[in-house]
């Protein structure tokens, strides 16, 4: 594995074509404490994740973009039965989330330093995947970054060829633009079946979403289940 975290760059997208900020900001000690002592909660992207328990009888759920990781310990409580592979490029977020599944002893998480879509290209085996989630990813509302959505056919294709059949892409926003975006592009691939719902009950309020509803703006839950296709 390269020295860079997100390293090696996903092939779905033109090269060079992120769906992520890199940005650099502080490490907590705590976070700190937790990178240099995660135990067996964050993984490399190499053989320990092909150790991970691909079967029918657990349910693995990929949390693509945690944040500061309030939707990935709420769905980890919510699904004990799930495993939850929480995947972000940012490395202070990473230490926070592993000293709170620590801290408050979440045994059904596992998080990957790296680009999602590297994970889901190298290591994610077909048709084992029981669902995606994707709260509020960046929205690149210029026209010319729309390139950069982490929502567009190939991506489509992509999570398509690693969910089960069934299995579920929920999402959510607060760029009322992005929505009908993700709608549309949904409403234009046949192995999906979907919209908008009802904010799910296990979905935390982050403090992204608590700015953006101070904002005024509004947030949009969506769900998009894989259909086999003849």
């Amino acid at each position: 594995m390269s020295d860079h975290p997100y390293a090696p760059e996903p092939t779905t997208l033109r090269p060079g074509i992120r769906t992520y900020k890199p940005r650099r900001s502080r490490i907590t000690r705590r976070e700190r404490a937790a990178l240099a002592a995660p135990g067996d909660v964050l993984l490399a992207m190499d053989d320990t994740l092909a150790e991970l328990p691909w079967s029918q009888s657990t349910q693995v759920i990929m949390d693509i973009g945690f944040g500061a990781g309030e939707s990935t310990i709420a769905m980890a409580r919510s699904n004990p039965e799930s495993l939850i592979l929480a995947i972000d490029v940012h490395t202070p977020g990473v230490g926070r989330l592993i000293a709170d599944v620590l801290a408050e002893d979440v045994t059904n998480v596992r998080i990957v330093e790296a680009d999602a879509l590297t994970v889901l290209e190298r290591c994610i085996p077909q048709g084992s995947l029981a669902g995606v989630c994707t709260y509020f990813p960046d929205p690149w509302p210029k026209a010319r970054h729309h390139k950069r959505r982490i929502v567009q056919p190939a991506v489509l294709a992509l999570v398509h060829s690693r969910l089960t059949t069934g299995g579920f892409w929920r999402l959510a926003t607060d760029w009322p633009g992005y929505a009908e975006w993700i709608v549309e592009t949904f409403a234009a691939d046949s192995g999906f079946d979907g919209g908008v719902v009802e904010r799910p009950n296990d979905r935390p309020i982050t403090h992204y979403e608590e700015r953006a509803l101070r904002e005024g703006r509004p947030i949009v839950d969506l769900e998009f289940r894989k259909v086999d296709v003849g």
